[in-house]
């Protein structure tokens, strides 16, 4: 079994693809005439962060259509909405859905201020901000389904899993609730609760991290996570120096989606469809199908699907000679799979 550090050093080779170049575009891959594009949409501004979304609407002639939401991977600290271009194009290109590929704070931003809890409510933020002004772009605000891979993938699930725990107040020991970066014009925190909170159709959850409570005894925070570097920050802990999982463990397991699964009796989670590389030697299938297990448990609607042979980070965009990722050949069966499911939920009855 691979050391912690062994591991992290893997899947940033996968990552950064040093050296390595992107290949041309297959047009099945990528078809233009598909799709109209805006980029680099303004949906926040947390403490004058700017943060943004690119917005892909299909051309088929359809009034309104589902709505899918990109989170990238990058353990919270590297990348942006760019590594996963290729994949929002695939979809655009594949399939009838407004795509939003969404950029987040990292934890390295802001002087390295940046709090995980901060990360999850620009998640949320991202997701009000769709339902409440996609209908500009044609897609349907009362369809969305939410898609991640990695650090992605469990902020995906958060949404999932928390969007009914919101708060003015923010996260901390007392509420453990969440206080989106965007709110609608005349609403509180309280006032979505109210109205239910923030509800998905969907979630795509793609070889996803989703116990940080452990995590946090696996190095993550220390020296040992060269995407800290990576990212050009010191390490430190995920919701700052003073606090750590000994000190404050409950902080740690409200941000983890293992944790904060609620039972089909309480509150049914949207359909959900977990993905992952059979030698994925970061978030392991065993670690994957853990999770499985815990939404089966309390009674909810899940899927699973292997990629055989495959490592983490499979659904990047480039080309990575070192560990043969290469979005061309091995992104496009893992999100055909995925276009399948979506069309299950959002066209079946069509």
């Amino acid at each position: 079994m691979k050391s912690p550090i062994l591991n992290w050093i893997a899947v940033l080779l996968s990552t950064l693809c040093l050296g390595c170049a992107t290949p041309a575009e297959n047009p099945s891959n990528n078809d233009p005439s598909k799709y109209s594009l805006t980029t680099d949409v303004l949906w926040a501004s947390p403490d004058s962060f700017d943060l943004t979304m690119d917005i892909y609407t299909p051309k088929s002639g359809k009034d309104r259509y589902p709505v899918l939401m990109i989170f990238h991977g990058g353990g919270w600290l590297i990348n942006d909405k760019s590594i996963m271009d290729q994949a929002a194009k695939y979809f655009a290109s594949n399939s009838e859905y407004v795509v939003c590929n969404v950029n987040y704070r990292l934890l390295g931003d802001q002087e390295n201020t940046v709090t995980i809890d901060q990360i999850v409510e620009d998640t949320f933020g991202a997701v009000l901000w769709a339902q409440h002004n996609i209908h500009q772009y044609q897609g349907d605000p009362a369809r969305v389904a939410i898609t991640g891979d990695s650090a992605g993938a469990h902020l995906a699930a958060m949404v999932v899993n928390r969007g009914q725990n919101l708060s003015l107040q923010g996260y901390n020991t007392k509420t453990l609730s969440f206080s989106p970066s965007y709110l609608p014009l005349g609403t509180t925190p309280e006032s979505l609760v109210q109205n239910g909170g923030i509800k998905v159709q969907a979630a795509l959850l793609s070889y996803g991290a989703f116990d940080l409570y452990q995590r946090g005894f696996d190095g993550f925070e220390t020296w040992r996570n060269p995407f800290w570097y990576m990212g050009g920050a010191l390490p430190r802990g995920i919701f700052g120096s003073e606090i750590s999982t000994n000190s404050h463990p409950e902080l740690y397991r409200g941000v983890s989606p293992s944790h904060t699964v609620p039972s089909a009796t309480e509150r049914s989670l949207p359909p959900q469809l977990l993905t992952v590389g059979s030698v994925d030697t970061l978030t392991t299938p065993a670690l994957v199908k853990d999770y499985l297990t815990k939404l089966q448990a309390a009674g909810h609607q899940v899927e699973y699907w292997e990629y055989a042979d495959k490592r983490h980070a499979y659904l990047d965009s480039g080309h990575n000679r070192l560990l043969g990722v290469n979005f061309a050949d091995d992104a496009p069966p893992a999100l055909d799979v995925m276009i399948a499911f979506l069309d299950r939920v959002f066209y079946s009855s069509e």
